[in-house]
């Protein structure tokens, strides 16, 4: 991987199988069907894989259903908050099932929507987000229908729900707690419908997590009312997954010993900033601490701040550990800094260049 020039997202197929046997473990023993939230990860390069282990893709716009059907395979899930009038029709033409935000989305669009399995969104007022720009379900949230009374009187128009409220939720007992509390409410409805997604957020591919309880909570679930569950993985599917590949351009000290990447946070891991969170560095271990800083013009593009075994030099190579979540779907060319290329580490242990990205790529993008 040295001749490979930095920046770039290297996303390791080995570690990506070990996430894949876990989603066959829960499929295998809870009965449900998992779909990958396209909205988190959408690097095709690794569809091969991901779509043996998976039942398909689930969106939040029109372009991410095309790409899920085109790409990926299996069933083809359809939702955006708000579905516009030029786009309908497309979006119809590449899904299986349509999940609508609102009753008044589901009755604009009932006519061209007539011949697919179609789905509400439900907000049952709880969650896990402890960001208040992520909740669901905060005051006022836009995000699917609340009141029982309103879905029960379009009941005949759907066959099922879409539940998301689980937000980097690595707690069981909470899932479990919520999804009572989610029962609670709108049980009455889930006897009256053929397939319920539970959504993702729920880390069940996390180091610990009990899986065979969660397992069983899901085919309990589904028991009892009697429907196909679904789950939409993200974050859960690609963790510990991939890395972005910099290098060290420059150091300077400031009252901090500070290295500058060719790289940058607001760009290619721009969720760092949106929730003031630190990159995750492997080892971490050693007694010079280092702040890594990205080489955009932001004051505050900081990977962060942690320790190495020696000083680093211009030159040296830092792996940013778990890259693949809401990074490659959100780069951006701010400042013009170079986009990472994508680059995958075969099972046998190669690396191939997936996509590289060019002065006239940052050109396009603009008019």
């Amino acid at each position: 991987m040295a001749e490979l020039r930095t920046p770039y997202y290297l996303i390791d197929k080995a570690r990506l199988v070990e996430n894949m046997r876990v989603m066959d473990r829960v499929r295998k023993e809870s009965g449900a069907k998992v779909l990958l939230a396209l909205k988190c990860f959408a690097s095709w390069a690794v569809f091969d894989l991901m779509s043996e282990h998976m039942d398909g893709t689930t969106s939040s716009s029109l372009n991410e259903v095309r790409l899920g059907q085109t790409r990926f395979g299996g069933e083809t899930h359809a939702y955006s908050v708000a579905y516009a009038d030029h786009e309908i029709d497309e979006v119809v033409c590449h899904a299986d099932k349509i999940i609508f935000n609102s009753i008044s989305q589901l009755t604009r669009f009932e006519a061209q929507s007539a011949n697919l399995i179609r789905g509400l969104r439900l907000n049952p007022g709880v969650s896990t987000s402890e960001f208040d720009l992520a909740d669901p379900a905060r005051p006022f949230s836009r995000l699917g229908e609340w009141d029982a009374e309103k879905v029960a009187g379009v009941i005949d128009k759907i066959s099922g729900f879409m539940v998301h409220n689980n937000c980097e939720n690595a707690d069981f007992a909470l899932f479990d707690r919520m999804l009572g509390q989610i029962e609670e409410k709108f049980g009455h409805l889930f006897h009256k419908v053929n397939w319920v997604s539970l959504g993702g957020g729920i880390h069940f591919t996390g180091k610990d997590y009990p899986v065979e309880a969660f397992s069983r909570r899901l085919r309990a679930f589904a028991e009892t009312y009697g429907v196909q569950v679904y789950l939409e993985p993200g974050e859960a599917a690609i963790t510990r997954t991939t890395t972005l590949e910099v290098t060290v351009l420059d150091r300077l000290f400031n009252g901090k010993e500070l290295a500058i990447v060719d790289s940058s946070v607001e760009a290619h891991m721009l969720d760092l900033l949106i929730y003031r969170e630190s990159a995750k560095m492997g080892p971490n271990t050693g007694d010079h601490r280092i702040m890594i800083c990205g080489k955009s013009c932001l004051a505050g593009d900081v990977f962060g701040e942690f320790s190495f075994e020696r000083p680093l030099e211009i030159g040296d190579r830092i792996s940013i550990q778990d890259a693949a979540g809401y990074t490659m779907v959100k780069k951006n060319w701010f400042n013009g800094v170079a986009m990472p290329a994508i680059a995958v580490k075969e099972l046998d242990g190669t690396v191939r260049v997936a996509r590289e990205f060019s002065y006239e790529d940052y050109e396009r993008s603009l008019s």
